[in-house]
């Protein structure tokens, strides 16, 4: 028999090849580390993480075999455009099919699908909670509800409160009372990650809106100084990528508060984000302008034409699609249309039924 000290050098040599052998196969169960940037803060409900934004580009979709109850659609699915078309200042709303060309990387398309009527609309409402915003923060939550209650009683909002992290305080709701509730969720403090709220609010957009016309409705007072997991180039990249939601921005960018240079740099990125989505970008000199900029915001909404049509590349053609539009008015009057300047097209996998059992 063995002495106990011999005993007990035995146990822990076996206790020791046994904890080395978990260890490495807990190191083989972890997943691989995330490059930076290759996911945004998650978007939060009431303090509960939900559904994030994930920076990189869709994977291709594999061919799954009929048999096993799917197949890879390699054409276009229908690309639809949102477009406000503008004579000067004033919006143009008496045109037809035949006053619009759609052209995609310079070839014009065929238009399938036309309407111009005050569509039902998913919003997303999302608003800076920085520490600045602190004394804005009452005027702008007034505006807010008159431009949902001035818009059609059909649309469905939620509403993103940002600051360092994006807060969801209310979930999509046509309830004007839920949504000023939403908005009166003030804890104004920190920085501003502007872009990662916008990247995780579109994508919450395309995930759960029940209506397909999508609009993101942001109102800031500051540069983006706090996001982690995107860049402008990086968010506008991400919308278009999900073919997702027209972008207004609302700059409050007046006052001492920053530096010209600064005012320079926000202002270039809500227009960027505005323009390549088909909005607009405004930028009011006081508070009190900001009331008068959410009716416009509201009937431009309410005012735009939707175009459709079938791209003729197919998608296996990948990389960034331009599209521009063109409209001509009465006596040939030439027009200014205001859309999303392109998107990148995703291959579709749609669920077939299983072929009956004999």
């Amino acid at each position: 028999m063995l002495a106990p000290d011999t005993m007990r050098l035995c146990n822990n040599a076996i206790s020791s090849l046994f904890l080395a052998a978990a260890v490495q196969l807990l190191s083989a169960q972890q997943p691989p580390a995330q490059p930076p940037g290759a996911q945004s803060p998650p978007l939060t409900v009431d303090r509960d993480p939900v559904r994030s934004p994930d920076g990189d580009s869709p994977a291709p979709q594999p061919v799954i075999k009929k048999g096993e109850g799917y197949v890879l659609h390699t054409d276009v699915e229908e690309v639809v455009l949102n477009a406000s078309v503008l004579d000067g200042n004033r919006l143009v709303q008496d045109l037809k099919k035949e006053n619009f060309q759609v052209f995609e990387d310079g070839v014009q398309q065929k238009i399938i699908s036309f309407q111009h009527s005050d569509l039902p609309v998913s919003i997303a409402l999302v608003v800076d909670n920085s520490g600045s915003m602190s004394r804005k923060r009452p005027s702008v939550n007034k505006s807010a509800v008159d431009l949902i209650q001035a818009s059609n009683p059909q649309d469905e909002t939620f509403v993103v409160n940002f600051s360092d992290e994006a807060m969801l305080d209310q979930e999509f709701t046509s309830d004007v009372n839920k949504l000023r509730s939403g908005l009166g969720h003030i804890e104004s403090r920190g920085g501003t990650a502007l872009f990662d709220a916008v990247a995780a609010s579109a994508d919450k957009l395309v995930a759960d809106a029940k209506r397909p016309k999508q609009v993101l409705i942001l109102i800031t007072d500051g540069e983006d100084n706090a996001s982690t997991g995107y860049t402008l180039e990086q968010t506008i990249h991400r919308v278009q990528q999900l073919s997702g939601p027209v972008i207004y921005s609302i700059g409050l960018l007046f006052g001492d508060e920053m530096s010209r240079a600064e005012v320079r740099h926000a202002r270039r990125a809500l227009e960027l984000l505005s323009t390549d989505t088909g909005g607009m970008a405004f930028f009011p000199k006081s508070i009190e302008q900001v009331d008068q900029i959410a009716a416009e915001v509201a009937r431009d909404i309410r005012n735009q034409y939707t175009l459709g049509y079938h791209s003729t590349k197919p998608t296996t053609e990948s990389g960034f699609r331009h599209v521009t539009v063109a409209a001509e008015g009465k006596g040939g009057a030439k027009l200014t249309v205001r859309t999303r300047t392109g998107y990148f097209p995703v291959a579709r996998v749609v669920k077939q039924s299983p072929p009956a059992a004999r």
